[in-house]
């Protein structure tokens, strides 16, 4: 990759973002397809992003991908958000177009992407049990009911929230069928029948821990498990399905696939078929 006076430069920003594998994947697109920008990482605290975000007007950045904690807190800073990113209620990526910012939300798309590359998994007319309700939850929940789900049960440690976002999106989504409950094996149990898919969009497994209690034995032999979460091993809940004879996927997908959207939307381009995914991959080997 060479740098020079024409280079442009499209960034993350997050608290933290040093762990990103983001620029990983972006650098190795751009340099395929001989585009004259860089892929950066920007660690911006939460009270400085509203500087930030003007930064990309003055700096004339090409745009940026926001993390954690950054994607609900950039709405109100942006010139116009998309639909459905204001559906989600949730920004992941800004486009400067002549210094007018514009908010989307590439996580949905990525997610469904993921499942039909990974999975073989089609969410039209399935049952599926979302776990977590926080705003990945927010994000599969969407994007699942966008493409057809015949059901949709949200399970969160606090089933208040769980059932908070049940009723936010049961009037928008009228041909989905929706739920909510607690995480206590009771509750599980008694939505697992027919269900075939189940979701992890809670950060449960970052740290290595499995979700105790959940009732393996409920689950359809024909349901498949993702697990938003990645990393550089399989997460418990994956190994755990595998033990139990369920084909399963991590977030690394997604995070590859919604990457690819992204792409699209800052330069114009699509980027090369399997580069951002491989080299991904080629990281998690490494480590």
């Amino acid at each position: 990759m060479k740098i020079s006076g024409t280079t442009r430069i499209i960034g993350i920003f997050g608290d933290p973002v040093k762990h990103s594998l983001s620029p990983l994947m972006h650098n190795a697109a751009l340099t395929g397809i001989g585009y004259d920008a860089v892929y950066v990482p920007f660690h911006v605290l939460p009270d400085a992003l509203p500087t930030a975000v003007e930064a990309i007007r003055i700096l004339d950045l090409l745009g940026v991908n926001l993390t954690v904690p950054h994607k609900e807190r950039v709405c109100p800073l942006l010139d116009e958000i998309d639909p459905q990113a204001r559906l989600i209620g949730a920004v992941n990526t800004v486009v400067n177009r002549q210094g007018r910012l514009i908010g989307y939300n590439t996580d949905g798309i990525g997610f469904l992407r993921s499942l039909a590359e990974d999975l073989g998994f089609d969410p039209a007319g399935r049952r599926i049990l979302l776990l977590g309700a926080g705003g990945a939850s927010r994000a599969a929940l969407v994007a699942l009911a966008e493409a057809g789900a015949a059901a949709i049960v949200v399970a969160n440690r606090t089933p208040e929230r769980a059932a908070a976002l049940v009723a936010e999106f049961r009037p928008v989504f009228s041909g989905t069928s929706f739920a909510s409950c607690s995480l206590a094996t009771e509750d599980l149990a008694a939505h697992l029948a027919g269900v075939d898919l189940v979701v992890n969009s809670s950060a449960l497994g970052l740290g290595g821990e499995a979700l105790p209690g959940f009732p393996w034995e409920k689950l359809p032999v024909f349901a498949v498990v993702y697990d938003m979460v990645y990393g550089f091993e399989p997460t418990p809940f994956l190994r755990e399905a595998a033990t139990r004879g369920h084909a399963g996927a991590d977030g690394l997908g997604m995070l590859a696939a919604q990457g690819e959207e992204g792409f699209r939307l800052w330069t114009g381009q699509t980027p090369p078929s399997g580069v951002m995914k491989a080299r991904l991959l080629a990281a998690v080997a490494a480590r």
